[in-house]
């Protein structure tokens, strides 16, 4: 019998392959701040390597849009050139045969009507526009700007208390954000081009498991200002807000409408996730600095905020998206029909609920619906199905969320878009009612799903909750004359409220519901300005030691995940269900650290490249 072996062509394909693989390591880990231009061109030359050479646009066309844009790129181009290059990209885009060429011209096109500005600074002015320059990717791309470098180093050190004051210069609420953070310091992390992305959350985790928040001393207050700041919201903005108005020496009071500090992160969030002490850690790390004085139970309407803006010198409004929305279907105020966020804001308070023996179906597919969804489960339900309109993989909670749940009983059943409630003779919830969907064409990164040509799909559940999305409360607001787009606070870029003085807004009222890290952002944010707005400059110097970086360590090693308890044993209580790294794995993943701030593109100082 004859041997077999491996063809040449098979051989250079899996060569092939692995090059790709590294190219798409290096695509993954471009660090922000990278001129977009050069980015279009690296992919429109790797589009040039594809052609087949059957068509005369594509193999002809590609090499002179290619060449168009260099000239572009290294700033030597005129007027005249972004002319040729759209009409030359249209011909190709209209002309080729295959999506080769088609996309390639496509995406130029795109670029350059999306990147109008960085087009006309090339050819006018000769540079890159303002902002553009490489920088380090983790500490740029987190909404708070922690120095996460220093704090891996610190950590990786075993000075854990100095880790977290070293988070909290520019972020209070470590212990939140090693729970429950998306982390996307963690998107551009350079030690992608290696193997994968340090895992910055278990990191930060593992120091504050360490040194509690509430343990370690915050850094000493400025002299007190005699200038007083109202802030309205207990929530993750405002308590930021609050936190860096009084270390810069402003008296602040902070008024809560419900019974405890923390909103979303208390009122929005299940407890094994996070658990509520561990939130208390970082509550009380926040008031410890002094010269906070907060009012739980005190709601704000229009008369309070006039009485506010008197009494005060200035007035931050961090309310939040606290209010669940609901979906215009018939029955939507059956007995078992409830809001997700209502749920889940009760359960904040202790008052949690009994679905023993109940089906249970949630509607929606983001991380508040996963949240329902596993404690309906933990509540005693038989059975809890999440129903969503679009594909599971379109769904926007955390890919993390959706696997636990799953994992603990959850079912998902997708591309069912809810159009009614059953009720039974009593009036009480029987089942929910679907139009089976199928997908349809992408429009904003995602295909639109459309109603499908099947009869109606039915859902039998005893309770069905409503996880479709969050509204701000914004009625008393507006009466008192803050003005809403969409049911949000208008603001300026420096986050003042829209035509009142000394009034600013920030947080998921102002952007609408995101995430707490942004809301921790726009409240460091708004602090800052705030502080100018009263005639100060304010600054803050944590004195923390960071230590000298080592040689990097390019190692190829797996990354380090946060390990769970069994789902089988986790969905029967409420307990906390990550556990934590050991010492050896958080310093192997701390070694992992190439010390970017240090190294490559953290070496560069701020400006825009020119070319002479």
């Amino acid at each position: 019998m004859a041997r077999l072996s491996v063809a040449p062509k098979a051989r250079a394909d899996e060569r092939i392959a692995d090059y790709l693989d590294k190219h798409a390591r290096r695509v993954a880990a471009t660090p922000p701040g990278t001129c977009p231009l050069a980015v279009q061109l690296s992919l429109l030359r790797a589009s040039g390597s594809q052609t087949c050479g059957k068509c005369v646009p594509c193999r002809d066309g590609i090499p002179q849009l290619t060449a168009l844009l260099e000239r572009v790129v290294a700033c030597e181009a005129d007027e005249s050139a972004l002319s040729t290059l759209k009409t030359l990209a249209e011909m190709i885009r209209d002309a080729s045969d295959c999506a080769i060429g088609y996309e390639a011209a496509s995406s130029v096109l795109a670029g350059l009507e999306e990147f109008d500005g960085e087009y006309r600074s090339h050819v006018f002015d000769r540079l890159c526009q303002q902002g553009v320059g490489q920088t380090v990717p983790c500490e740029t791309l987190c909404p708070a700007h922690v120095d996460v470098p220093a704090y891996i180093a610190l950590t990786g050190a075993g000075d854990y208390a100095q880790a977290v004051n070293m988070i909290r210069k520019d972020n209070p609420f470590p212990t939140a954000c090693a729970y429950v953070c998306e982390h996307p310091c963690e998107d551009r992390c350079r030690r992608t081009l290696l193997d994968a992305p340090i895992n910055i959350r278990g990191i930060k985790k593992y120091a504050v498991e360490q040194a509690p928040a509430d343990t370690v001393d915050v850094p000493k207050r400025n002299a007190d200002t005699g200038r007083t700041v109202a802030v309205v919201g207990g929530g993750p903005s405002g308590l930021t807000c609050a936190y860096y108005l009084s270390l810069m020496g402003h008296r602040v009071v902070v008024f809560e409408a419900r019974r405890q500090l923390g909103g979303m992160l208390r009122y929005g969030i299940p407890a094994y996730r996070f658990p509520r002490e561990r939130l208390d850690e970082d509550v009380r790390g926040i008031l410890a600095v002094g010269g906070i004085e907060v009012r739980c139970g005190e709601e704000i309407g229009a008369n309070e905020m006039r009485d506010l803006v008197e009494a005060y010198d200035a007035v931050y409004v961090a309310v939040g998206a606290q209010t669940g929305k609901t979906l215009r279907v018939d029955n939507a105020r059956a007995e078992g029909v409830a809001s997700a966020v209502e749920l889940l804001g009760e359960i904040g308070d202790g008052a949690y609920p009994d679905f023993t023996g109940k089906r249970v179906a949630v509607v929606g597919g983001g991380n508040v619906a996963m949240d329902c969804a596993r404690t309906a489960v933990r509540a005693g339900a038989e059975e809890v199905s999440v129903v969503y309109r679009r594909r599971k993989d379109d769904m926007t909670a955390l890919p993390a969320e959706i696997e636990s749940a799953i994992a603990e009983g959850v079912e998902m059943v997708v591309l069912e878009s809810p159009v009614g409630i059953e009720v039974d003779g009593s009036g009480c919830c029987s089942a929910l009612v679907t139009q089976p969907q199928m997908i349809g064409p992408v429009k904003d990164g995602r295909p639109v799903p459309v109603a499908a040509d099947k009869p109606h799909g039915r859902v039998e559940a005893d309770a069905v909750l409503m996880a479709v999305g969050q509204g701000v409360a914004a009625e008393p607001f507006e009466e008192f004359g803050m003005k809403t787009t969409w049911g949000c606070f208008d603001a300026d870029e420096f986050l003042q409220a829209e035509g009142l003085e000394g009034v600013f807004v920030g947080g998921d009222c102002q952007t609408g519901p995101s995430s707490a890290i942004r809301a921790i952002g726009a409240g460091k944010v708004a602090a800052r300005n705030i502080d100018e707005y009263l005639g100060f400059h304010h600054t803050l110097d944590c004195g923390i030691e960071v230590p000298v970086p080592q040689s990097n360590d390019r190692t190829t090693r797996g990354r380090v995940e946060i390990a769970e308890r069994p789902a089988r044993v986790r969905r029967l209580d409420f307990l906390e269900v990550e556990g934590s790294m050991s010492l050896e794995e958080v310093e192997q993943e701390c070694g992992r650290c190439l010390r970017c701030d240090h190294f490559g593109c953290g070496t560069v100082e701020g400006g825009r490249r020119r070319y002479e």
